[in-house]
């Protein structure tokens, strides 16, 4: 086998379309690096950190990186739609692909649960006499139906929905670095790069105020993994796949750091709050009389973005499980268009408590969604490194073939990544706003292990673990 080609014998028909071109590929990728974490959470962490927040992206970004080069490698090792789970249920067994395949659909049950009401919330920005759950039923309908038609539907739409992301940012920066080098606007004459230090410092509230933002950072870049999921869709994966991986750096460097790194210089740190885009208030900081306007279509577009994803992965992670027989079977099912509908349905009924939720939820409730979407985040990122370490050994071992894509530093950076996730989560618990979502961890967990129980007495062979080396050098 040539360092070019993916490990072709290991790699299961799993009866998709291929029909994800490298054009749709590349922009979901894009695409699942910019949300709404980024276009409305970063306020929040700018009050909290000050300047050092452009720091705290930076950082994330480099273990988000690490990450993802580790999902790199397992996916030329071998591309499957339910990668996260199937390598999970490979390297540590069967109970983890199944707590991991479980954990990440719940991850986008309940962050499309949010995105809908956030956007229909959106939506009341121009239309305020149209009441929240219509909107948010006619977007669950509307995206439904994308994602039931075809994956082509799917790539089509969300190809789009990135395109405008990516638009608005670098248009953002543009304009930002024309305030700071002509002058122009009624930000002109404040705008400083000095901004960045000369209020309290770059680290005005101190370093340990910093580090707590990393939690909601994190939030942030929620769904950089779905490239993985698109594995066994993608027309030409050893191909695209390390391609949308390898551009990640650069695509954290110019949406966060460089749209941050642009802001905070010409608005100064203190002028920005929780609940208000920083984007929002720079534009109007410089006098663009339609900002509000603008990055409202534009977070509008980041949520119904999240939401599109989710009810993509969901009817695919389903498929995985029903295949290993950890879900029903009717979940195993594509219909004529090769879309695992039955999967997407029921995902998308849960979300549609989203829409009943517009009546009776406070608040708060959608910090406490984010919150357990960000802990199963986590959960299915740590699964990736575990996976990958394990992969490593059993390559140095020689019992598996190597993969076409390795990750630089091997199982080195997969380590360095996963002691700074175990840091995040003792930071959640340490955060008594944030800590709830481990008590829902904690709730899920138990749920999952009565599942388990459940499904190894009825059917005992199923907690057989699949042996790794079933794929030998030579």
């Amino acid at each position: 086998m040539t360092s070019a080609q993916v490990d072709t014998d290991n790699v299961p028909e799993e009866g998709y379309e291929r029909g994800l071109g490298s054009r749709q590929v590349q922009m979901i990728a894009i695409g699942g690096a910019i949300g709404v974490g980024l276009f409305m959470g970063a306020g929040a962490n700018i009050a909290k950190a000050g300047p050092s927040i452009i720091l705290m992206y930076a950082l994330a970004g480099v273990v988000i990186f690490f990450i993802m080069r580790a999902l790199g490698e397992l996916l030329l090792y071998r591309p499957v739609s339910g990668s996260f789970a199937e390598y999970a249920r490979e390297f540590l067994g069967p109970f983890f692909g199944f707590v991991t395949g479980w954990t990440y659909w719940l991850m986008w049950v309940v962050t499309g649960m949010a995105e809908l009401t956030a956007a229909a919330i959106y939506i009341h920005f121009w239309f305020p006499e149209i009441p929240q759950w219509v909107s948010a039923l006619v977007f669950l309908v509307v995206l439904f139906g994308v994602n039931l038609i075809s994956v082509k539907i799917f790539g089509e739409v969300e190809f789009w929905f990135s395109m405008i992301k990516v638009t608005a940012i670098i248009g953002m920066i543009v304009i930002g670095l024309g305030v700071l080098t002509l002058g122009f606007s009624d930000a002109g004459d404040t705008a400083t790069v000095s901004n960045l230090w000369s209020h309290d410092g770059f680290f005005p509230n101190g370093i340990g105020s910093s580090l707590m933002t990393l939690q909601g950072v994190m939030f942030a870049y929620l769904a950089v993994e779905l490239v993985g999921v698109t594995a066994g869709e993608s027309e030409n994966p050893e191909k695209t796949l390390p391609k949308a991986i390898n551009t990640l750096p650069w695509r954290i460097i110019v949406f966060y750091v460089g749209a941050l790194l642009v802001i905070l210089s010409v608005v100064k740190w203190t002028e920005f709050s929780a609940g208000e885009s920083p984007f929002v208030h720079a534009f109007g900081e410089i006098g663009i009389p339609l900002a509000a306007g603008i990055v409202n279509f534009v977070v509008l577009t980041a949520a119904l973005s999240s939401c599109n994803s989710g009810m993509y992965s969901t009817g695919r992670m389903l498929r995985d499980l029903a295949a290993n027989s950890e879900a029903p079977q009717a979940f195993g099912k594509l219909n004529a268009r090769k879309t695992p509908a039955v999967g997407i349905t029921v995902s998308v009924t849960l979300m549609g408590i989203g829409v009943v939720l517009n009546y009776v939820v406070p608040e708060k409730a959608f910090l406490y969604v984010t919150s357990v979407a960000t802990a199963a985040g986590i959960w299915t990122w740590m699964m990736i490194l575990v996976s990958h370490i394990r992969y490593r050994a059993a390559v140095d071992a020689g019992r598996l073939r190597a993969s076409s894509f390795p990750a630089p530093g091997g199982a080195l950076f997969s380590w360095v990544a996963l002691l700074f996730l175990v840091g995040v989560t003792c930071m959640i618990a340490y955060d008594k706003d944030a800590r709830v979502c481990l008590y829902v961890a904690a709730g899920w967990a138990v749920a999952l292990a009565v599942g388990w129980a459940v499904l190894k007495s009825r059917n005992p062979h199923i907690a057989e673990r699949r042996d790794p080396d079933f794929e030998k050098v030579g």
